[in-house]
């Protein structure tokens, strides 16, 4: 499948812990490693800048979709836009959704990025390698965050 990423996790957490280190701005930024400059809210935008090492010149800019507690987190953004020279912005997003339910005493967590078929296809590929690892690494982390 080319057009979306899928990774789930399992945490050992109650489904509003785990809402809340997905959906608090704040707490998202710790495990994501992202400054964000306002909380989250459905039909908004979200800014800010990363802090993982190397990308700190990253701007994070995404457009939050929606806000459904506790079960659903959703937000567009411009998949592997890492390059401060180019303008991304004529280009078409990816939405990201985190789904959360219960599951035996914790929570079962997915998220989801889809679109890359719109991506344009010089970007395309690396997009949605980089992507799709870096999705590998924030899954980990939020479980580990929740966790610790």
């Amino acid at each position: 499948m080319t057009d979306s990423i899928r990774k789930s996790t399992r945490i050992a957490a109650p489904i509003d812990r785990v809402w809340r280190a997905i959906s608090d701005h704040r707490e998202f930024g710790e495990w994501f490693r992202v400054a964000l400059d306002q909380p989250f809210e459905a039909g908004k935008p979200s800014t800010g800048h990363m802090l993982y090492p190397g990308y700190e010149h990253i701007r994070w800019t995404a457009e939050i979709v929606a806000v459904e507690p506790p079960h659903r987190f959703a937000f567009r953004w411009h998949p592997y836009a890492i390059d401060p020279n180019v303008d991304y912005s004529n280009e078409p997003t990816t939405l990201i959704e985190f789904t959360l339910r219960e599951a035996d005493g914790g929570t079962e967590v997915e998220v989801v990025e889809s679109g890359f078929d719109a991506i344009p296809a010089h970007r395309r590929d690396e997009a949605f390698r980089m992507d799709s690892s870096g999705w590998e690494q924030q899954i980990t982390n939020v479980r580990d965050y929740v966790e610790r």
